[in-house]
Parts: structure tokens; sequence; C-alpha cells
């Protein structure tokens, strides 16, 4: 995907960013709800899990190589020299409580790029890593912090509660959602309450939904998948019946014998009125400003979980958008909240389970477990 010659993004200004009023507030309340919906699956269990996107269904290292010859508007940041890193990369769905997969929700893609060198945002000094946070629909659930904090407090009261009456939910969602799609529409609400298709999600195209800072302008992210081997799984059913784990199932056996590659695609701003930085339930027009590549990710055939990976990565690691170059720092309410909520979470984590959670400066070893 070529970048337009007529494409002229705006440069970040700061008056771009117009906190919400009570954004305070507003912090304190999700941190309240996100901690809770902890608390809840730590009682169950007795072990510490993410509040949300909790379940996981692939652990994989890979490599990711920006290219050569990008314009200069998409020559920033990480972005801004031809190179290569070390990738870990994480599949999840979005509850915060661990659900049979016949509970059908929003496929996420977690992506860490190790080893960057440059100036850190505030909290992430000394680190050197780039994360990118991602789910399958590009826009986000909610407009601003405070739609998406009542939108927590909501599912927060679903947590860990009537399982089997979770799956009835979910077929009948998924049912309403088919019929919503044959006639060409699409309802998030409906995914997002277990009305998800059944389908690979790795044949899905993920993006950031929401803004971060890219360079001297303002962008948003998404990783396609481009090799055959995967863009054949687009919209592939995968069979969850008595499956509770059939996701996992599906990318370990994936991975067991091939690789792929996917695209990093970068969409600039160049239009604030149609592409707001503070209203993340707008989807950016890309026919103002298309998604294209700046990077290409490739991931080797190789063991997509075990119980060592699962230490390493999903209790030994943390994936947020505040892990960051200041040239990519996150972006409007929504990104700003997130970054005292993902601290809590970090901290619940690693007190209650007794490991430190870091960022790595290498997958020395990684690979192989």
């Amino acid at each position: 995907m070529n970048a337009p010659a007529e494409i002229r993004p705006i440069p970040y200004s700061p008056a771009v960013e117009v906190p919400e009023d009570k954004e305070a507030e507003t912090v304190f309340d999700l941190k309240d709800t996100m901690h809770s919906i902890s608390v809840k699956t730590y009682e169950d269990s007795g072990h510490a899990i993410r509040s949300v996107h909790a379940k996981t269904h692939g652990l994989l290292v890979g490599e990711l190589s920006v290219l050569e010859g990008l314009p200069p508007a998409y020559a920033q940041g990480l972005f801004a020299q031809p190179g290569s890193y070390p990738v870990v990369l994480r599949l999840s769905t979005t509850p915060g409580d661990i659900l049979s997969d016949d509970v059908s929700t929003p496929r996420g893609m977690a992506l860490k790029v190790v080893g960057v060198p440059g100036v850190r945002v505030d909290g992430s000094e000394g680190d050197a890593t780039q994360d990118f946070v991602m789910v399958n629909g590009p826009v986000f659930a909610a407009p601003t912090a405070r739609k998406f904090a009542g939108n927590a407090k909501l599912l927060a009261s679903t947590t860990d509660k009537a399982p089997n009456l979770k799956r009835l939910f979910s077929a009948v969602a998924r049912g309403a959602e088919k019929a919503i799609e044959a006639v060409g529409g699409e309802s998030a609400t409906l995914k997002s309450l277990g009305g998800h298709p059944e389908t690979n999600p790795l044949g899905e195209t993920y993006f950031s939904q929401v803004p971060i800072l890219y360079g001297d302008y303002m962008a948003k992210v998404s990783v396609a998948p481009v090799s055959s081997s995967l863009t054949a799984l687009k919209d592939a059913p995968v069979d969850l019946k008595d499956k509770p784990d059939g996701l996992r199932d599906a990318v370990v056996e994936y991975f067991s014998a091939q690789g792929g590659e996917w695209e990093l695609r970068i969409q600039l701003c160049t239009d604030l009125d149609k592409m707001p930085i503070e209203d993340a339930s707008v989807e950016w027009p890309q026919e103002l400003s298309p998604y294209v590549a700046v990077a290409r990710l490739r991931l080797a055939p190789q063991q997509a979980w075990s119980e060592e990976r699962a230490r390493r990565i999903d209790e030994g690691m943390q994936f947020n958008p505040w892990h960051a170059l200041a040239a990519h720092r996150p972006l409007g309410s929504v990104m700003r909240v997130r970054k005292d909520v993902y601290a809590m979470s970090k901290r619940f984590r690693a007190e209650r389970n007794g490991m430190e959670i870091s960022e790595p400066r290498d997958l020395d070893g990684l690979r192989s477990v």
C-alpha cells in the first residue's frame, strides 16, 4: 500500500488534546472498576489476571522490519530508519474473566517491539520497548474516557457470573449479528457482548482504534495479514463446540507447521474535523488518508503456547500503549486514562502472583520455549 502523493498530514499541536471535565475523577472511577474485576477473578481462582483481555490464545515471537524508502511523513519515530527488531506478540479476547471460547468476543493483538532506542514517554524511562495494543475493529466502543468508564461498569457487573447463560446469550447474539451483516451492517455492541463470529483470529486485521503521536504528526495503527496462508483464514470458521480453548488450539496448530507475515500500517490524520483526536468512536475515513505499510512483521513456525511462554510472557510482561517512545505518545482521553489503569493492573498482578513484571531488553532464550 503505497503512500499517495497528495497526503498532507496535520502537524501535532497540544491544542488538539482537550481534557474532559473531571477527567481525574474518571481515572479514579475506571481504576476502581477495573480493580473490582481483578479482585473478583482473583478471589475465584487464587491467581491474578488482566482486568481486560484476560484470556490468551497465542504467544509468539518474531521480527519487525521497518521498510526502506518511506516518504518523510511516514518515516517518523520508530520508523524513521530501516532496521529490524525482535517482537513479542500476544493474541487474546476482550473479557476480564476466563470464558469458554464459544462465548465469542472481539479478538485482540498486542505487539511489543524490543530494543527500541530513543527518548521515552514519562513513566517509561529506562525501557527499550514500543507497544501497540489493538483490536479487530477500526473504532473504540466509546467516544470518550467518561463513556468508556460507564461501559466498563456494566461489564464489571457481569464478570464471572452465569457462564452458561453467557454461552446462550452469545449464541443468540451471533445469530443477530449474522442477520445484521447479511444486509451490510455490523454491530460493535453485539460483538462485544459475545456476538463475534466464531472465526480464526489469525485472519483478522487489527487496529489501535485510538490515536498516537507519530513523530511530527498524529496517526492510528493497524496490523494486517499479507501472506497467503494468513489471508486464507479471513472469516475462516473455527469449530468451538465442546472446545473451551478452541481458538488457542487453532493458533497452535497453524504455527506448528507454518509461519506468516503481516504489514504494520499507519493512517495519518489529515482532517481534524473528520478524524478527531478526542472522539475514539469515529472511524477515520480511508478516502482521506489510507493505511500505508511502514513495516513488515514476520513470524516463523513455532510453539505458539507453552507453560513456560505463559510464565515469561503472560505473567512476566505487560502490553501497554504507554510503553512508548516520546515520538509515539498516546493521544486522547481514552489513552490518557489508560495510563494509570494499566499501572494499577500491573501492580495488582505482580503483588498477588509474587512475580516481577518487567520490560525485556532482548528475547534471548524465549524462542526455544
